[in-house]
């Protein structure tokens, strides 16, 4: 296994362990390889979900521009949503993990077919 499979098992763990969600390993794969290179960086293979700007690119750069959304609060909604089952004190949270969620959220699971 190579390190992004080490990467999408413990994404995987998070979703059972800490989100009470079994993954769809298939769509959590292409998740984590559409998230690119940033899965490696320690910085930015996390979402600080306190910090306001940060959320804003995840609704600009994922939901809007990636997932083809349109803005508007229910998008705001929707990644507080995903930040309260991941647990707002959960230091970790994986951009992966995050994108993924909004992705089945938002059923849009055919961006990645």
């Amino acid at each position: 296994m190579g390190k992004r499979d080490d990467l999408i098992a413990k994404y995987a763990d998070d979703l059972k362990s800490k989100c009470k969600m079994t993954p769809d390993m298939d769509l959590l794969t292409k998740v984590t390889i559409g998230c690119g290179p940033a899965i490696y960086s320690a910085d930015a293979s996390t979402v600080a979900a306190g910090q306001a700007s940060e959320l804003e690119t995840v609704k600009n750069n994922f939901l809007v521009k990636k997932l083809g959304l349109k803005d508007g609060p229910e998008l705001t909604a929707a990644i507080d949503s995903v930040i309260e089952t991941y647990g707002r004190s959960e230091r970790n949270k994986y951009r992966a993990v995050v994108y993924y969620m909004l992705t089945k959220h938002f059923g849009k699971e055919k961006v990645y077919g």
